[in-house]
């Protein structure tokens, strides 16, 4: 490998990745700016063992081997000085790709075992802090142990973090701002009210409202209590609008009332028809099925808004897996929609009046409104005129909910409801899952709702197992 001199060597540092790297994300080659990447021949090896498959780890493979072959053989010179990635990434990345071209032994590694891939790139890096004794030489892996083994042997290393929408989710956007107690006073000068739809509008300015964004909720306890959303935001001057009481009966869903703050803002966005897009975070127990199933089945079957209710979810067990199941696509998901009949239940024995008979015929109806779709299956579709709910979307990656949100049509209204504490996928934390990711890249898009919802309603066991387990 050709040796950078001067300052050049100094600054830019050499990322040496482990598989699962390119595993995870195939553009990470591009993702390094101006430091430089190695691959070690055991990566290499690695991912021609995982290219063969449906999967989405043999695509990735796939992938990357198609990336390394359009950067190296583009090259004009010498393989070990490095081929330049500027071209490939348009200009994101300014460093080189090096391949490992010649039999590397390092005596770090001599205390582990021979023959593992693992211990053959921790060889890998080892060599390399030798040889460039003025740089920073890091491995960049996925896998705990392998960093954990990297540290015993004084070898830095780091996880992948370009995945991360954000380091600390404690930061993640709620949807909910509790205004304070002096807002009226540094914000209602020269302020405007009107009515218009049964609403009333503020425009207010100050200094808060460069903060707010669009659809936002906002609210204010006390004598005099507030609870509006932010319809327009323009430098300090924004636009409140007050909301609809969905925790009074005569404005009931479904026969379902809003039983705190945070779900009569739910059901505000849910209920809609201008909000395209929907997302409720919430431990268990707190609604975010049970409200999302009664706005959808209002809307589809009085307000005959949508056409039926599309319900899907990722196929995740908590516990040992139960095999293979037979029957067809909806009778294969049945298991899995456990959470939906319970649900459906509570929405039937609401209508006190109907009587046994006209509860079960509702019920009828209801079940050929609510279709059970698979994830498997998702991709080239096209949904026009549903109200689509992606259940447990905590345990998607980014990608895939990329996948399921661009199935959405003319009319269609997409509701992602999600535990970002009990994701059950491997590789998935609560920085890198994909709805994180949605909830901080819609947030100021004018046709999304999004509301984290605190307090549990389900039982008061089940709200002090969640404070308590």
């Amino acid at each position: 490998m050709a040796k950078r001199t001067g300052k050049a060597q100094q600054t830019n540092k050499l990322f040496v990745l482990d598989t699962n790297v390119l595993l995870h994300d195939p553009t990470c080659l591009y993702r390094f700016e101006e430091h430089d990447i190695f691959l070690p021949m055991a990566t290499l090896e690695e991912l021609d063992h995982n290219k063969k498959g449906v999967t989405e780890v043999a695509r990735n493979a796939r992938q990357v081997a198609r990336f390394i072959e359009e950067i190296v053989s583009a090259m004009e010179r010498d393989i070990a000085e490095g081929a330049p990635l500027e071209r490939h990434s348009h200009k994101a990345a300014t460093g080189r790709l090096f391949l490992q071209t010649e039999p590397i032994s390092c005596d770090i590694t001599s205390i582990l075992p021979e023959g593992k891939v693992d211990n053959q790139i921790l060889g890998v890096v080892g060599h390399l802090t030798q040889q460039h004794p003025g740089r920073q030489v890091i491995l960049v892996s996925k896998d705990i142990n392998m960093r954990i083994k990297a540290r015993a042997l004084g070898i830095p290393s780091e996880d992948y973090f370009n995945d991360k929408v954000l380091e600390d989710t404690d930061i993640l956007y709620t949807g909910v701002r509790e205004l304070p107690a002096d807002f009226w006073d540094s914000h209602g000068k020269g302020m405007e009210s009107w009515q218009k739809d049964g609403r009333v509008y503020y425009r207010v300015t100050g200094p808060l409202c460069a903060s707010f964004l669009v659809n936002e909720f906002v609210y204010q306890e006390g004598e005099r209590p507030l609870y509006a959303m932010v319809e327009e935001v323009a430098g300090k001057t924004a636009v409140l609008a007050t909301l609809k009481d969905y925790t009074h009966h005569k404005n009931n869903v479904w026969g379902i009332t809003a039983r705190n703050r945070e779900q009569n803002f739910a059901l505000n966005v849910l209920m809609d028809p201008e909000i395209d897009f929907v997302t409720l975070l919430g431990q268990a127990g707190t609604g975010k099925t049970l409200l999302t199933l009664a706005a959808g089945l209002a809307q589809a079957l009085d307000a005959k808004l949508y056409s039926e209710i599309i319900v899907t979810r990722v196929t995740v067990p908590v516990g040992e897996d139960i095999g293979f199941l037979p029957g067809t696509e909806e009778e294969k998901m049945t298991p899995w929609m456990g959470a939906l009949e319970d649900n459906l239940e509570v929405l039937f024995k609401n209508d006190e009046e109907a009587g046994e008979w006209g509860r079960a015929a509702t019920a009828d109806l209801i079940r050929t409104r609510v279709k059970v779709k698979s994830l498997n299956f998702m991709r080239g579709r096209t949904f026009i005129n549903k109200f689509l709910i992606i259940d447990e979307a905590q345990n998607l990656t980014p990608k895939q909910m990329k996948t399921l949100i661009t199935r959405a049509g003319p009319g269609t209204k997409v509701v992602c409801l999600g535990n970002i504490a009990q994701i059950d996928t491997p590789y998935l934390t609560e920085g890198s899952s994909g709805l994180t990711y949605v909830v901080d890249r819609f947030k100021s898009w004018p046709h999304n709702g999004h509301v984290t919802l605190a307090r549990g309603e389900r039982s008061r066991l089940a709200d002090h197992a969640a404070a308590v387990l």
